[in-house]
This record gives C-alpha cells, structure tokens and sequence, in this order.
C-alpha cells in the first residue's frame, strides 16, 4: 500500500457547533456555558434543531433533535436561525484561512468546514503543521469570538477522520495521524458509520457481511467488495487502509455536475390534501425556474409526501416524462398525477419534488397531444419572471394565489436555505 501514500500536511478544520456559537457570539454569551438552540419555534413543537451549544452537548443533548424533545426544568434560548449570518460568519473564518494560505490550496467544504493543503508554507513558517494549526485556530477565536477543532493528517480523508474521531475530544481541539496510526486508531472505528464516508445504509449492507468495524473491511477480499458494491467498495477497501489519492488542487478544477434539482418543505403545520395542490404548485415553480437559469430539462420527476407522526406514513414515488421538460405546466401536471394516485387522505406534514435525469436544454418537440401555443406563450412569461426575480428579488412577482392563508411561498422565499436570513 505504500505506493499509493500521499503524504502531504493536510489540516482539516471544522468550526464547533456553528450556528449555534454564532448564535450565542451574538449574544455575547459563552457557548460553553449557554444552554442554547437554533430553531425556528414558530414551527411548533415538532421543529428541528439546527444545532445546540457545546454546553448543552456536554448535558448529553444530541446535535439534532425536535424541540418537544429538549430536557424538562432546563432554561434554554430558543434562537432563531439567521442564515445570513452564518455566510456572514463562515466568510469572515475563510477570510483567516487565506492569511496563511493561498487560495488554490483552500478547499472549502461546507458551511463550517474546509481542508487546507499546508505543505508548501511549513519552511515559510517555519513551522510544524501542528504548530500552525494552533497558530490558525488562536486566530479564528481572536477575529471572530469563535472556536474550531483541527484534523491533521498526510492527505484529506486522513484530516477528516482524525478531525472527527479524535480532536472534537482532545483538551486542545487537535488531533494528528498519520498512516502509522491507521492500524490502531483506524482499524479500531466501530460502528462503522462513525467513519467517513460511510452512511447508515452501507453500514447495514458490511454489517450482513460480518463487518462491523474498519478493520474488518481492511482485511476484507476487495474483490469480494468490488463485487458486491462496485467502485464504491474498492474504493472503501482503499479508505480504510488510509489511502486517499485525492488533492485540494483537483478539487478546485473538477467541477460538481448536478444530477438532480429539489426542494422539500417541513410544513407549519398539519395540512389537508386540497391544500397541498397549492404549495405544491408554489415547489413546481421553483424548481422550473432553476431548471430554466441552469438551461436543462429533466427527464424524471419524483414526489415524496410525508403524513403527520398520529398517521405516520406517506409515499415516494417518480414518473417518466415522454420527453425532458422545464415547463412548468407539464411538470406540474406529473406531479399532481403523482398525487392523485398515491395519496390516501392523511393530513400532510412533509412535501418534496426532484427533478433528475438531466439533458441539455434544447428545442422543445411537441406532440400532437400538446397545445403549442399555450405552451409558448407559458414559458415565454416564465422566462420573464425569471428575469425580475434574477434582478429585484423572488418576491417582486408571486402568483395571486400567494395571498391566501396556507401558502407558503412568500415567507420561503426570504429564506436561505430554507431557513430565515
């Protein structure tokens, strides 16, 4: 294996409960003392939690859970999330990054998160890359009243995993291995989906094959592996001796091909069948618009509804277009025959609508079954709602329908992220 060693100073840095401390830096509380949580409470009982503070992590309170769910007799602040200013925030923290490095070698993961390659600037500072580690997280508290935990490792799945398996707990918030460490800390990880990479699903297909910790599949047949899981699981076999071939670098150049366009929606309350047609048209319009501004038509559109926790349930289910569409109208018109045919009658607490099977956009062919001009005169106007919301806003130009009580569309749309700015 040590032919595919990369060895390089990777640091990966995860900013610790982030919402949650910003919300908390706002306040100017301490996270580690505050009993806090981010979720919007005017979605009732049943809202999820975005994030809690370290303090409340340390009373046992998991990072997601509903708020019906919080510990009885314990004071919590109940904040409401500000999406924007957690951009806020997170941009301010990339803003430290590139003090001490340029930005190809900066690879920003997610909101809270990012690898940085610090290979090249250890002679430049004439430091360990746990050195600047330190170096780097004291800067970030300094700017921004917030705290982060570092992985260090010889590539990025190394950085990650020691990130999230040791330095969330280590006293300084650091933790370093290196592929001397893969057979007893690695090798060691149960349950499976504690690792990297690995979800619950993959974890209950290794456990079936007598596979309940990372060095088990180490010492797996890969072939067996590829066998059963294809490229993901040679790739797996490879993960869990350490070995990640991948860099920062390349992930800057390869662009992400999207495969898919959704949105889903927790609704603000329980909702009857014939309300539904409403947002779901209010979804449809969404998603059509993206689809429009990305010049693609999809090929397949799946609807998922999910019922109230009294009547538990719901379905998925998709439809194959006869041909690839951003219309509006003909996206609509799946959907609703989804709806017609799968609902049963239970009051609705959950919808989402995905568009997949993505093709360029092109000439549209009509079939003799279609009204051509009615079609074109729809999106025509579409393309120039498209426009002024481009320009002033999603809200410049709503449905009429908009109005009525149990739309939805109009406080979604001052949302980032499905949630408030």
């Amino acid at each position: 294996m040590e032919q595919y060693q990369i060895k390089r100073n990777i640091i990966c840095i995860d900013l610790k409960s982030f919402f949650a401390t910003v919300e908390c830096v706002l306040r100017g509380l301490d996270p580690f003392t505050t009993p806090l949580v981010v979720a919007d409470e005017s979605r009732g009982g049943g809202a999820i939690a975005l994030a809690v503070s370290p303090y409340l992590k340390t009373k046992g309170v998991p990072s997601r859970l509903r708020l019906f769910e919080l510990p009885r007799g314990m004071d919590v602040i109940i904040a409401r999330p500000q999406m924007q200013q957690y951009l806020n925030y997170s941009a301010m923290v990339i803003e430290v990054y590139l003090e001490f490095i340029s930005e190809e070698d900066l690879y920003v993961y997610s909101i809270d998160e990012a690898f940085l390659d610090v290979t090249g600037y250890l002679n430049y500072y004439q430091m360990t890359d746990y050195e600047l580690a330190e170096k780097i997280l004291k800067r970030i508290t300094e700017k921004t009243k917030m705290y982060a935990t570092a992985g260090i490792g010889p590539n990025m799945l190394l950085a990650k995993v020691a990130l999230d398996v040791e330095a969330k707990y280590a006293s300084n918030f650091i933790a370093k291995w290196t592929y001397e460490d893969v057979k007893t800390k690695l090798w060691e990880i149960k349950p499976l989906s504690k690792m990297w990479g690995i979800g619950a699903r993959m974890e209950e297909h290794l456990n079936i094959l007598g596979l309940h910790k990372v060095g088990d599949i180490a010492n797996f047949n890969v072939k067996l592996l590829k066998k059963r899981f294809g490229i993901l699981g040679e790739e797996l076999y490879y993960h869990t001796h350490g070995i990640d071939m991948s860099l920062i670098s390349e992930k800057l150049t390869t662009p992400r091909v999207r495969k898919s366009y959704g949105v889903g929606q927790v609704l603000f309350r329980s909702y009857e069948g014939h309300e539904v047609v409403l947002i779901l048209r209010e979804m449809v319009d969404d998603i059509t618009r993206r689809l429009r501004l990305a010049k693609k038509r999809s090929h397949t559109i799946a609807l998922g509804v999910g019922y109230t926790k009294e009547d538990g349930g719901g379905f998925s289910r998709q439809l194959k277009l006869e041909q690839a569409s951003n219309n509006n109208i003909i996206i609509f018109e799946a959907v609703m025959e989804l709806f017609n045919k799968f609902y049963d009658g239970s009051l609705i607490r959950r919808l989402s609508i995905s568009a997949s099977n993505l093709t360029d956009s092109k000439n549209y062919q009509y079939s003799i079954f279609e009204d051509a001009n009615l079609l074109d005169r729809e999106e025509d106007l579409q393309v120039s709602i498209d426009i002024l919301k481009q320009k002033y806003g999603k809200n410049i130009v709503n449905r009429a329908s908009s109005e009525l009580s149990h739309s939805t569309v109009k406080v979604r749309n001052k949302l980032i992220g499905g949630h408030h700015e």
